[in-house]
């Protein structure tokens, strides 16, 4: 048996305002062309489907479609968990009319592990694989808060409740492989922060419990599962350096930080000889770039050349540009927009080391131009420049009437 093991589409995620529907739309066909070429019978989809849980009517209308697709394909069955970006209610609601699709969805944690068990068939209706839906535990789920605890006796409580969830979970399915009298595998899905797990700087990932790390590690799992299907983090890589428990990472880059990461889905092989044992074979499948994203740095001279070879090449390219020359330029953004015309280069976003470097407080460590609103930066701008305190306000006043009318230009266009 072959399953497809993806998770993190984060349908509707937009990049400093850019829509990316195209993006979404070219993945799902190739997710779908790739399941058919590879003739999968199972789809397992582990959490963040969307990127909010009120996902937006196209982002809605991608998901769908697309399970509709595959519904109509010879991939037998689809699993998909709620992630921690995931509303549980709204996957839930039509999980019974999708059920007759055999797409099965399991968006919030149950008191009754059976609720996170299915035993899917064959054709012939011979049972063929045990799949452990365990969706994103949210703090609720796994542990009971009590007044006085110190912040080491909530991660402890959550890490014991997340383990003891998938200890019962796996239980309930060897239970029913063992009343089924068939050694089908037994694969688990999951959402959570392994600990040792790789992010990048910039891509999204949250921490999941507020106040804690609670990163589990690989022990916690209990062993015998054929395969661990994981997402939340979205870099594709290894559990321990586990062949079989994976994250397959985001599909698309979420964020300029990704944007050399190699993406990528895992294809899973069950195949077992007669006496049920077998090794799964895993291997990657390179998810295509639809969109290329880059960032360029370097002062003025570096960056124009940049833009220059990039113009030459006729590329589609959605840039983030950092200037961190030592003049100060006080019209970059209009600088650049002219190096990019009439080119299919677009530029999302403009970082300025220059001005950062006088309104950012050099006591809190790790604050950016991202952690601060627009009057804050013009405010600090008026200080590093010993504007008179008496002339302040007058001119953050008009500041803020100039935005105004900018946003009132914008909406008429």
């Amino acid at each position: 048996m072959k399953i497809l093991h993806t998770s993190d589409w984060h349908l509707g995620h937009t990049l400093y305002g850019r829509k990316r529907h195209e993006e979404f739309d070219a993945f799902l066909a190739w997710l779908a062309d790739t399941l058919e070429r590879h003739a999968v019978d199972a789809l397992l989809v582990a959490g963040d489907v969307f990127d909010t849980g009120t996902p937006g009517n196209h982002a809605q209308a991608l998901y769908y479609r697309f399970l509709c697709r595959v519904a109509g394909s010879r991939c037998r069955h689809v699993v998909v968990i709620a992630g921690n970006h995931d509303s549980p209610s709204f996957l839930d609601a039509p999980r019974e009319l999708l059920a007759a699709l055999d797409v099965h969805v399991v968006g919030q944690a149950s008191a009754d592990p059976a609720d996170e068990v299915m035993v899917l068939s064959d054709a012939q209706g011979a049972p063929e694989l045990i799949v452990c839906a365990v969706p994103y535990l949210r703090d609720r789920d796994v542990r009971v808060a009590e007044a006085g605890e110190s912040l080491e006796d909530k991660e402890r409580k959550l890490v014991e409740g997340i383990q003891a969830h998938y200890a019962a979970v796996v239980a309930l399915a060897e239970q029913k492989r063992a009343a089924l009298g068939v050694e089908v595998p037994i694969v688990a899905m999951g959402h959570l922060f392994t600990a040792g797990g790789r992010t990048v700087e910039g891509d999204g990932v949250r921490e999941l419990y507020v106040g804690s790390l609670a990163h589990v590690e690989a022990g916690i799992f209990p062993a015998g599962l054929d395969y661990l299907a994981l997402g939340h983090l979205h870099a594709p890589q290894k559990v321990s350096g586990s062949e079989t428990l994976r994250y397959s990472g985001s599909p698309l880059p979420m964020g300029f930080a990704e944007a050399a990461q190699r993406k990528s889905v895992c294809l899973v092989n069950l195949d077992r000889d007669a006496t049920g044992r077998g090794t799964p074979a895993v291997q990657q499948l390179d998810v295509p770039v639809f969109q290329k994203l880059a960032r360029i740095q370097g002062n003025w001279n570096a960056l124009s050349q940049r833009l220059c070879e990039l113009k030459a090449d006729d590329s589609s390219v959605w840039l983030e540009v950092t200037f961190d020359g030592d003049e100060l330029i006080a019209d970059l953004r209009e600088r650049l927009d002219a190096a990019v015309a009439d080119s299919r280069l677009e530029i999302l976003r403009v970082r300025n080391s220059r001005i950062a470097a006088h309104v950012l407080d050099q006591s809190r460590a790790g604050e950016t131009l991202d952690d601060l609103d627009v009057d804050k930066v013009f405010a600090r701008c008026l200080a590093a420049h010993d504007v008179p305190e008496e002339q302040r306000p007058e001119l953050l006043r008009a500041y803020t009437e100039t935005l105004l009318s900018l946003a009132q230009d914008e909406q008429t266009q």
